[in-house]
């Protein structure tokens, strides 16, 4: 069946297309989830609370972006709201920020992906969201704008200050031996 049928009927509410539009992403819809929130229990919760907003709104999917990416950025947005609603979420004052791009986010080779997850794990949140979006879900500054409602300004500002953080952070693996 076309993904294009599949999703029609699923407007339709046809619950079996439901069910083989859910069984076709759930899984990688699991793994965005469980990047933010590093707990399967609420990963799932996510992902099933994504899923119902999908079905509920999809008559607003028209077909600009693949359906993938339409129903990752609600599990996205869900991820994030979830996180919000159990802390406090500063925002960056826009004003008072200057920008300087470094697109340099060569690591040590003998530092593996588990460590630089590990070290982004540690990052404040403000620039772990910012960070995530952006190296591990590819998003560009103007997207993560509007998921996390923040200007470009601030999007970049966030990202940079992180790269900081996460160098330094990843400095002091290897027993500290590296510089």
């Amino acid at each position: 069946m076309f993904q294009v049928d599949l999703i029609e009927k699923c407007k339709r509410n046809d619950r079996k297309a439901q069910l083989k539009l859910y069984r076709k992403y759930c899984d990688a819809m699991f793994c965005v989830a469980n990047r933010f929130m590093k707990n399967t229990f609420d990963a799932e919760d996510v992902m099933q609370e994504a899923f119902l907003r999908a079905f509920q709104k999809l008559d607003q999917y028209n077909g600009e972006v693949a359906f993938g990416a339409w129903l990752k950025r609600i599990v996205i947005n869900k991820s994030i709201d979830k996180l919000k609603a159990s802390k406090y979420m500063i925002s960056v004052d826009d004003i008072q920020l200057e920008v300087v791009e470094d697109d340099d986010w060569t690591v040590d080779d003998h530092i593996s992906l588990e460590e630089i997850k590990a070290a982004i794990d540690q990052l404040p949140e403000k620039y772990r969201y910012v960070t995530m979006l952006y190296l591990m879900e590819g998003y560009d500054h103007q997207e993560i704008s509007e998921i996390l409602n923040i200007s470009q300004t601030a999007s970049r500002t966030q990202l940079m200050r992180g790269k900081g953080k996460l160098k330094e952070l990843l400095k002091h693996k290897r027993n500290g031996t590296r510089h």
